[in-house]
């Protein structure tokens, strides 16, 4: 390792042979500055499992343009929008097709434990409104009481799940009625339920009496090919009479629920403070290493300055040093984050995993934070006077 660093910084390593010359200290910086990868590891494998979760059921649907009530910041959040807004919507030119999207949060209880499944209600006369995956199924939700179950849905065993086909079909009680899964999609768990489940609308509003057919979620539009998605929504926009209606393109309504989901709700923030107090204690600890080892040599510092070495060459040797803890601390937090997000991924059904791009920020995150550390720890060499230090 010393003839490595040698050749990298062209000198005698003398920041390694500090770190290393108190080898047990260095190991418990080297621990300290894992620990807070480890810490940032998660929260970022947390926040960007929420963002996948968030985006997820958008990609279940296959639309251009949807109708939400002022209030629906998330596709299971909000009023109602009644139906006549989609007979009016389809007066554009532009519009080819509108269906109907009800949500809701279904409980199935399992015996030992019960599990919620977010359940779509859709049209099954209208298969172009769900992806290819789907659309197979929707022939089985013609039959009243029949779904399409999440084979992923957190709690629902693999080979219960893997069973389920339309010749050994899956039956259930749930809501008071007894529900057959005739297939299955793969979905997943979320943080507002356990997994998804498609149904025909008629089964959905048998699930909720207290709904009405007329008043879905959500209005999905689909638009003539070729048309223009923004321009259409500006006539929309003109066309329908209820002026508070979200009338936006199907993508900014997912980025817009996922925004919403990141710096609105409590979870988002909370994931978000939790990277930066990684953050705030790898800096913490690097900064006391740095400092106490600083502290530790102010005679050997002294008499470099002494000679006539300027404080570049302090502050390189200390840089040296925040380089290597950060680099050394930064692979085995590497490791422990990919097993913890590992196992917690296969616990919670979440989208939880070990990205290059989480490791590459996190990797030059470390390597900054613990520059900014080395920086500050050298203030009080830069500003001693040589004397004063004997």
């Amino acid at each position: 390792m010393s003839r490595l660093l040698q050749r990298i910084f062209g000198r005698l390593p003398i920041g390694w042979l500090q770190l290393t010359h108190k080898r047990g200290r260095f190991a418990a910086a080297l621990a300290g500055v894992a620990f807070a990868n480890v810490l940032v590891f998660v929260q970022l494998g947390i926040m960007n499992s929420m963002a996948e979760a968030t985006l997820r059921p958008y990609g279940f649907f296959d639309a251009d343009v949807m109708i939400s009530a002022a209030d629906a910041n998330a596709l299971a959040e909000g009023g109602n929008v009644a139906r006549q807004w989609m007979l009016q919507a389809l007066a554009d030119p532009d519009v080819n097709d509108g269906m109907g999207l009800f949500v809701g949060n279904v409980p199935w209880d399992r015996g030992g434990t019960d599990i919620t499944l977010t359940t779509f209600g859709v049209d099954p006369g209208r298969p172009d409104f769900v992806t290819h995956g789907l659309t197979d199924g929707l022939m089985y939700l013609q039959v009243q009481d029949t779904v399409i179950l999440d084979r992923l849905a957190r709690g629902l065993p693999h080979e219960e799940a893997a069973a389920i086909r339309p010749q050994t079909p899956l039956a259930f009680e749930t809501e008071n009625r007894t529900l057959t899964a005739m297939t299955t999609f793969a979905g997943g768990g979320a943080f507002g339920g356990d997994g998804y489940m498609l149904v025909s609308d008629q089964t959905f509003l048998s699930l909720f009496p207290s709904r009405s057919s007329a008043a879905p979620d959500h209005i999905l539009l689909r638009l003539r090919s070729g048309a223009d998605v923004a321009a259409t929504i500006e006539r929309l926009q003109g066309l329908i009479s209820d002026h508070s209606l979200r009338i936006r393109s199907f993508v900014d309504a997912a980025v817009e629920d996922l925004r919403y989901q990141q710096t609105q709700r409590p979870t988002g923030v909370i994931f978000g403070f939790g990277v930066l107090i990684g953050v705030l204690v790898g800096l913490v600890i690097v900064y006391q290493v740095l400092s106490a080892d600083v502290a530790d040599h102010l005679r050997e510092y002294a008499t470099f300055k002494a000679m006539g070495y300027r404080p570049r060459f302090f502050l390189g040797i200390v840089i040296e040093e925040a380089l290597v803890l950060g680099l050394l601390g930064f692979l085995p937090g590497l490791i422990v984050g990919t097993a913890i997000l590992t196992v917690m991924g296969k616990v919670t059904t979440l989208p939880l995993a070990m990205t290059p791009g989480m490791a590459v920020t996190v990797l030059l995150g470390t390597l900054v934070f613990s520059v900014i550390s080395g920086g500050i720890a050298t203030r009080r060499l830069a500003a001693a006077d040589p004397a004063d230090l004997f």
